[in-house]
């Protein structure tokens, strides 16, 4: 449905955007990852048409973004992260006005902003001011607004930001029930809200996409096996790390720090699903370490996330 294709994006002399090709298919829940600056607003500025590539193009069906994007325009419902709202305005009121502006008028605004109302959960709200509100409201409203000309794809530019844990679980919900229905874009750097609620994610970092799928996939694909985490009483972390990757089954240690005064942590990655907590533990008990904490735990996309994008 959605066709990106060596993407770039200047401003001046900084690139924001280095030729992202992906696909974003009908129906699809699709979560754009990245740390802050990674690129994901540019992104979807350039799919709404709100900007011009540098370079690259996006086709949407039949359509692209330089010839045509009024008609990309039409398909297409756009929450930025801070809601354009009028805060003087009842909500009602408010999706009379933006009713009107999409077209409709007499008795078609009236069932479209009731079943707005209803799909966003607006009904104890909707003859109060949109001040009055709380964020997680006028994010609401704003998520009515975008949607209120019925739109085959929606957009939505970090749509939990600022939210209280209830109010991102009651967005996340909402989120996936529209999904059912249309095709869902949304960008976010909170990994649990891409676990919960995509189909599929792409992780952009300065610019560039560095994962794409489904998030099982890409637990797979990057994270390997299992983990074990160590923290020993030890003065010598470089020591113990020789004595671990003598360990078979290992393919990789992660950075290793000095966790206090006189204590070693690290984590420790196994190939697959090999279990290799025995195998740890003679090392351990032969050195004579005092051992201090040691557990197993699988890769999660956090982690993936975390790797996929750190500085260096």
């Amino acid at each position: 449905m959605i066709e990106v294709q060596g993407l770039n994006k200047f401003y001046g002399d900084f690139q924001a955007l280095k030729d992202l090709d992906f696909t974003i298919n009908k129906g699809e829940i699709l979560g754009l990852l990245g740390p802050n600056g990674a690129g994901k607003t540019t992104t979807m500025r350039i799919l709404t048409c709100f900007l011009q590539p540098t370079s690259g193009t996006i086709k949407v069906k039949d359509y692209n973004v330089f010839d045509d994007p009024l008609a990309i325009k039409n398909m297409i419902g756009y929450l930025p992260e801070s809601a354009p709202l009028y805060g003087e305005m009842l909500v009602y009121d408010y999706l009379a006005y933006v009713a009107a502006m999409r077209g409709l008028d007499g008795g078609l605004k009236v069932e479209r902003i009731a079943e707005l109302v209803d799909t966003c959960g607006l009904k104890e709200v909707v003859h109060k001011a949109i001040h009055e509100l709380s964020k997680g409201y006028k994010q609401r409203v704003g998520l009515a607004h975008a949607m209120m000309g019925d739109p085959e794809i929606l957009v939505l530019d970090e749509p939990t930001s600022g939210l209280d844990p209830n109010q991102i679980v009651e967005i996340r919900q909402l989120i996936k029930e529209i999904g059912k229905e249309k095709t869902v874009v949304f960008s976010t750097h909170i990994l649990s809200e891409a676990e919960a609620t995509c189909d599929r994610v792409v992780i952009i970092n300065r610019g560039e996409i560095v994962a794409d799928g489904a998030t099982d996939h890409l637990v797979r694909e990057f994270g390997g096996g299992a983990v074990v985490d160590v923290v020993l009483q030890h003065d010598d972390a470089l020591m113990v790390a020789a004595e671990f990757k003598r360990v078979a089954g290992i393919s990789r240690l992660e950075e290793i720090t000095q966790a206090g005064e006189g204590l070693v942590k690290m984590a420790i990655f196994s190939k697959e699903e090999e279990d290799i907590r025995p195998a740890l533990y003679r090392v351990i008990r032969e050195q004579g370490w005092d051992l201090l904490d040691f557990h197993r735990r699988t890769e999660t996309l956090e982690n993936i996330f975390a790797q996929l994008t750190r500085e260096n």
